[in-house]
């Protein structure tokens, strides 16, 4: 595959392979490698394309000249026709041996448009296979980046339940030093349990997208399975965001579904050319050669060898086929190569408008995507101030807990959201630029 075509892998593959205490730790390149390696759409599309190479490799052959060889061996009884060539009332055998050459001379350039149209239809398919392992790559990439998200989720979750566990202890120091009532302990103990439950609900979410990610990659066993990668930080900062117009002006000259339509539209109008070829005289040329050996019972025959050397016989001649009325066959296949040319170019334009469709879609996500990620950086520095804020004025008595936890649970839904926006951003530059390449 082309190298451009991994530019939404190169950045994400900072972290090298590592293997922590029996974990298998997989980077997005080694995900996608092995996800390219065992998907069986992608190994049959490689079938495909063989096939399709054949074909064409078979009809640059059909250009040679043809070459056979016969032998054959007749038992005749009763009358028989001798070499004198009179019928005689007794059996007879006759031994026959052949060789012959054929080439094709003019078919009206058939062979010519039919090798141009199997050459398309190979392109066709490596395109195909193209497309589909970019698809990979896609899928991989997605449940990769949702992985991670919930990683970074399943560790706030654990952040916050520390610190609420924290304040825990603390406060249930107080309680036993009589510095504060039992009943303060409740709410906290409360909270506990709702951040425990947080927590847990991550770290399920986190399973069950690492599990998604390891079925894509069709892994045997996903025991130990884990990813890992550098912040999406890092991704954003080395990726541009660029316009849908300048993604769709590139995309047009390099996506392989573009490219695929393209050779298919030239192969459909080879197969117009191929049927127009057949209203055009064909001519041939051929050469034979054979011998024989007769055999009659009752009368005295040659040797074998001095008849295969006397009945030797040669020939050359040309072939001329004019084609004067076929039932209509000819011009009904022409016509259905027109159709199958306008049905091309149809497919060719709905392929063009889905993918604009996708790139502005794309696009116009990843500004979002970048307009929540900022407004939820400006949450979570609010959110923040406000949990301090409710914080010290439960410290000093002016605010009860609920307040404070409400505060809490306000700063934890901020942190949550900027989280998802940063990673929705970062998938949004990705699509956009593989939607380029």
């Amino acid at each position: 595959m082309n190298s451009i075509k991994y530019s939404i892998i190169i950045l994400l593959t900072a972290v090298t392979f590592s293997s922590v205490q029996a974990q298998q730790n997989y980077t997005l390149m080694e995900c996608i490698e092995i996800a390219l390696e065992n998907n069986r759409n992608i190994k049959q599309q490689d079938l495909n394309r063989q096939q399709r190479e054949i074909a064409y490799s078979q009809a640059r052959a059909d250009l040679l000249p043809g070459l056979n060889a016969s032998a054959g061996q007749q038992f005749i009884f009763g009358r028989s026709i001798g070499l004198d060539n009179t019928y005689q009332n007794t059996n007879s055998s006759q031994t026959s041996f052949n060789i012959g050459a054929d080439i094709t001379l003019f078919d009206g350039l058939r062979m010519k448009h039919n090798i141009d149209a199997r050459k398309a239809e190979m392109y066709a398919s490596e395109a195909d296979l193209e497309k589909m392992q970019d698809d990979i790559i896609m899928s991989v990439s997605t449940a990769f980046l949702q992985a991670l998200l919930n990683k970074e989720l399943l560790q706030i979750a654990e952040s916050q339940l520390e610190t609420t566990s924290a304040d825990l202890e603390r406060r249930t120091e107080l309680v036993n030093s009589g510095k504060i009532a039992q009943g303060e302990l409740y709410e906290q103990e409360a909270q506990l349990a709702k951040e425990e439950l947080n927590r847990v609900r991550a770290e399920s979410n986190l399973k069950l997208a690492l599990l998604d990610l390891a079925q894509i990659m069709e892994l045997e066993s996903f025991d130990d399975f884990d990813i890992t990668a550098p912040p999406a930080e890092a991704l954003i900062s080395e990726t541009p965001l660029l316009a849908s117009e300048t993604v769709y002006e590139s995309a047009l000259l390099n996506r392989p579904e573009l490219r695929s339509m393209r050779y298919r539209l030239e192969s459909s109008e080879k197969e117009l050319l191929m049927a127009r070829s057949q209203y055009y005289p064909s001519l041939s040329f051929g050469a034979n050669m054979g011998t024989g050996y007769y055999k009659m019972n009752g009368r005295d025959n040659d040797p074998f060898r001095t008849q295969l050397r006397n009945n030797i016989s040669n020939s050359l001649g040309f072939n001329l086929r004019i084609p004067i009325f076929n039932k209509f066959q000819i011009r009904n296949s022409v016509h259905s190569a027109e159709l199958a040319i306008a049905n091309s170019r149809l497919e060719m334009d709905k392929t063009r408008l889905e993918l604009r469709k996708n790139i502005e879609q794309a696009y116009y996500n990843a500004i979002g995507a970048k307009s929540r990620w900022e407004a939820a950086e400006k949450s979570i520095t609010a959110s923040n101030e406000a949990y301090r804020f409710a914080e010290q004025k439960y410290e000093n008595g002016r605010a009860n807990a609920y307040e404070l936890f409400l505060a809490k649970n306000n700063l934890t839904q901020a942190l949550g959201e900027e989280v998802q926006a940063k990673y929705e951003y970062a998938f949004r530059l990705k699509i956009l630029e593989l939607l380029r390449d």
